[in-house]
């Protein structure tokens, strides 16, 4: 029997330490694939990372979970002319390039890594955008540095506490202290194949962009930290929402809402239209009745006329987004 217990003992360790080897060996090769290409700001051992576009009035870009800055480069940025806006595209605190802060897990800690890469290049306000999980993050923004913001644009955003479910069993094995490090080895084994089968249903109705997965280098995510890292994110998103919603009444800039009537990986009722009805007169919803969860890719350019009729000091109403008569 001990012997027995023994033999199992030693495979297990001979896995994780192959396993550890592996996704060492699958870091390197995904970090010269995808190296950064943007700026380090911060102190040491707590650097963001940022990718600078154009000259103009700020515009902080933020993205959504299991995802990084590079999320916005083939989106909205192309939409831009060169003294349109300075584009800031954030990776958020321990994704993509950044540096974990402590207790990056919490959208106060998230904010405030932004901040820093914010103030590292103007001192104007900001219009900020954020994607899903960067949605929540960019209302936490708002929230926290008023004095940095001019408006928000949000979408397919998180941002109340959704009730039940909706956390994968990956997320929760990979969240936990003890369990999370050595499931996190696991990613890069199954990690990269398994997120590309499922990008048809996330950008559905629409089809996945061809190349989609290449060009945002969907591969930084199965780096076993930064797996991690987004795990511990999805894990808590819903407690801290639960306080986050208490203060929404405390905003106070437009926040222009665009979400997707299709979405099946957040529900609209549950977030857009919550917040709607919680800010009538601030928030500006826009239904896109043919988009899904992704609607920066099929709508780029309207969601840019936006940003850019905002920096522009114009007002931007619901009536502006209703279909020509006729």
């Amino acid at each position: 029997m001990m012997s027995t217990l023994r033999l199992f003992a030693s495979l297990c360790l001979l896995i994780l330490v192959s396993s550890c080897v592996t996704s060492a060996m699958y870091t390197q090769s995904v970090e010269e694939t995808y190296p950064p290409i943007g700026d380090f700001v911060g102190p040491e051992k707590t650097q963001q990372h940022v990718i600078v576009q154009g000259e103009g009035a700020p515009v902080l870009m933020v993205h959504g979970a299991s995802a990084n800055a590079r999320e916005y480069l083939v989106t909205l940025a192309p939409h831009f002319g060169e003294g349109d806006a300075q584009l800031l595209m954030a990776d958020r605190t321990g994704h993509g390039y950044s540096e974990r802060l402590e207790n990056g897990y919490d959208l106060g800690v998230q904010a405030s890594g932004l901040r820093t890469i914010l103030d590292a290049y103007t001192t104007e306000k900001a219009i900020i955008v954020g994607h899903s999980f960067g949605g929540a993050v960019a209302l936490r923004f708002a929230l926290d540095h008023p004095d940095r913001v001019s408006a928000v644009v949000l979408i397919a955003p998180v941002t109340h506490d959704w009730g039940g479910g909706g956390i994968t069993w990956y997320n929760k094995a990979a969240a936990p202290p003890l369990l999370g490090p050595v499931f996190s080895q696991l990613a890069p084994l199954v990690g990269p194949n398994a997120a590309r089968g499922s990008l048809d249903g996330l950008f559905s109705p629409a089809p996945a962009p061809d190349g989609y997965a290449d060009e945002m280098g969907v591969n930084l995510l199965f780096r076993p930290h930064v797996f991690r890292n987004n795990a511990r994110d999805m894990t808590r998103l819903k407690t801290q929402l639960a306080e986050q919603q208490k203060r929404y009444p405390d905003l106070s800039v437009p926040v222009i809402v665009f979400s997707g009537s299709y979405d099946t990986v957040l529900k609209p009722k549950l977030h857009a239209a919550k917040l709607k009805r919680a800010l009538p007169d601030l928030v500006v919803l826009v239904k896109l009745d043919d988009e899904g969860h992704m609607p920066h890719h099929g709508k780029a350019e309207l969601i840019s006329q936006t940003i850019l009729r905002l920096l522009n000091g114009e007002s931007v109403q619901e009536t502006d987004f209703d279909p020509p008569n006729g």
